[in-house]
């Protein structure tokens, strides 16, 4: 009788544990589904900031992008307008200092302390020279590349150093015409 009394108080014992641990896992399980949504509320809400900061940043951008396309409006406005030289200052050079020196390309011809003419407008951007070399450069290599069959990367560098050369040479030309660059004396 004893060993019965001591099974049932031993099966009751176990059996309250295990509801114990049941209630314990249940706790566990519920606490863990409440600390996973708060960490997904908070990563929403980092969602959240880092949006809002990307739109503070974009507004600022636009705004940076606003004022400095007026400046650069600005800028294109005031260097559209031409810039006539009204001050010009005449130095004159001995021919025999200047040949003994052996510096100075323009001889006993006045210094007027700038390369543009007094009265015309400085000009800007690419010389046609420039132009020329680039076009040339690039209809050479095509050229070159498709006439050459059997090294069509030789036949490339070939054409677009010819191309290169001559596009210089006419556009050279015609900035001297233009009166660009000074005509060979």
């Amino acid at each position: 009788m004893r060993k019965i009394v001591l099974a049932g108080f031993l099966s009751v014992f176990l059996l309250t544990a295990c509801k114990k641990d049941d209630k314990v896992a249940e706790k566990s399980l519920e606490e863990q589904k409440l600390e996973f949504q708060s960490r997904q509320l908070e990563i929403e809400r980092q969602k959240l900031a880092i949006e809002k900061e990307k739109l503070v940043y974009e507004a600022q951008k636009k705004a940076d992008s606003i004022s400095e396309t007026k400046k650069a409006k600005a800028t294109a406005e005031n260097n559209s307008k031409p810039k006539v030289i009204r001050e010009t200052r005449t130095v004159y050079r001995d021919r025999s200092s200047n040949s003994n020196s052996g510096g100075g390309s323009n001889g006993g011809y006045a210094d007027n302390g700038s390369s543009a003419s007094q009265g015309t407008t400085q000009k800007k951007g690419m010389s046609k020279a420039a132009k020329g070399t680039i076009i040339g450069t690039v209809g050479g290599a095509a050229v070159g590349a498709i006439v050459a069959k059997k090294n069509r990367g030789l036949g490339a560098v070939i054409g677009g150093v010819v191309g290169g050369a001559t596009g210089y040479t006419i556009g050279r030309s015609q900035d001297r015409k233009d009166g660009r660059v000074q005509p060979r004396r």
